[in-house]
């Protein structure tokens, strides 16, 4: 979108004019409309500019361009884009496979994304269908606490597909996010000596690891103290044989 024109290169011979406040000025020539501009220190800016005549409004353009870059800043933050994951099931699924998949449809609604799931069949199990139907309705009701089934089980070819939606807005799933890392980040220094406490913890298992690990490097050079023995030795053997 074109920035809208301002001061002069307001090219009409009369605007209706706005004042600053959003009081209604009226209908006056561009020349005048300008003059008070500047004996408000403003800027005229054209808002509407398709209207009959044009309407200009008395404001400061740099403080109008920060707050809408703001706003619309905001309004990327909060934009939400609708996501759909896919989880793929054998209608003769292992239950702890079926376990693991059932965790990721949880994360996936508590999210606030759709899950679309898919039932391959194979061979002989395309004669079975009912196996994963009854399948896609253990799942439904398995997580019907964080979604519905939006799209009821239906055949596609050799896969059988159902999709199901949270019971959560994505946007309100993404506030709570923020709401408990907010809370998790404002609830750790709350407490000066249980924070002191945590500090010193890991230097003192630091201190230890390095101590086991000195321990360790001081065991595995044990030839050292037998190679001083045996250099210790060597003189002894001359000094004895000089005394005999």
């Amino acid at each position: 979108m074109s920035e809208p024109r301002i001061n002069d290169r307001i090219r009409v011979p009369e605007v209706r004019l706005v004042g600053p406040n959003g009081e209604q000025v009226g209908i006056v020539r561009v020349e005048d409309a300008l003059r008070l501009a500047a004996e408000a220190d403003l800027d005229l800016v054209e808002v509407a500019p398709m209207a009959k005549p044009p309407v200009a409004k008395l404001m400061d353009f740099g403080k109008y361009k920060y707050e809408a870059a703001m706003k619309a800043r905001e309004a990327r933050k909060n934009q939400v884009n609708t996501v759909i994951k896919e989880i793929k099931l054998r209608p003769k699924i292992d239950p702890h496979d079926y376990g693991t998949k059932k965790g990721h449809v949880v994360r996936f609604l508590g999210g606030g994304d759709k899950v679309k799931v898919t039932i391959m069949f194979r061979g002989r199990e395309q004669s079975r269908p009912e196996l994963g139907f009854r399948l896609l309705q253990r799942l439904a009701e398995d997580v019907i606490e964080l979604g519905t089934v939006e799209s009821a089980p239906k055949q596609d070819g050799r896969n059988m597909v159902m999709v199901l939606a949270p019971t959560k807005k994505k946007a309100q799933a993404m506030a709570e996010q923020r709401k408990r890392r907010d809370d998790a980040a404002t609830a750790r220094p709350e407490a000066p000596g249980e924070e002191s406490a945590t500090v010193d913890e890991p230097l003192e298992a630091e201190v230890e690891e390095t101590q086991v690990e000195t321990v360790e490097v001081e065991g595995t050079e044990p030839e050292a103290p037998q190679a001083e023995a045996t250099e210790a030795d060597q003189p002894e053997d001359p000094a004895r044989t000089d005394a005999g």
